[in-house]
């Protein structure tokens, strides 16, 4: 699940969260985990249920505050890497850790090929 533009929310245990990603794996859990609490956002995870004990072991993240909406605020600029930089959208998808290409002048992916800047 990456940048879908809806705004789904729901609850972890008892509190009312609003998801960020479900079904990422570890490394994504803490990537986002990290970003999102550098960005001073309080972050829940959850382990999904497996169906088999040979899947391997998928997260839910999500935030606690009920009006963020990671599509918005990649795409308006408002979050921050660790050293002050803004994120954009190949940085949260972690395709790249240059923060200068800019969305607009990104290339569309052709025959599965990651995106890349003009």
């Amino acid at each position: 699940m990456s940048l879908s533009g809806k705004h789904m929310f729901g609850s972890i245990e008892d509190t009312r969260v609003t998801f960020v990603e479900k079904g990422v794996d570890e490394n994504r859990r803490d990537f986002l985990k990290k970003l999102l609490e550098h960005n001073g956002f309080e972050v829940l995870t959850e382990e999904e249920k497996k169906k088999s004990e040979e899947d391997p072991q998928l997260y839910t993240v999500a935030v606690t505050d009920m009006v963020f909406n990671p599509t918005i605020w990649v795409y308006q600029r408002k979050l921050r890497t660790f050293d002050g930089r803004k994120v954009t959208p190949a940085y949260w998808n972690q395709e790249t850790t240059d923060t200068h290409p800019q969305y607009w002048n990104v290339k569309p992916p052709r025959n599965g090929q990651k995106q890349v800047p003009e």
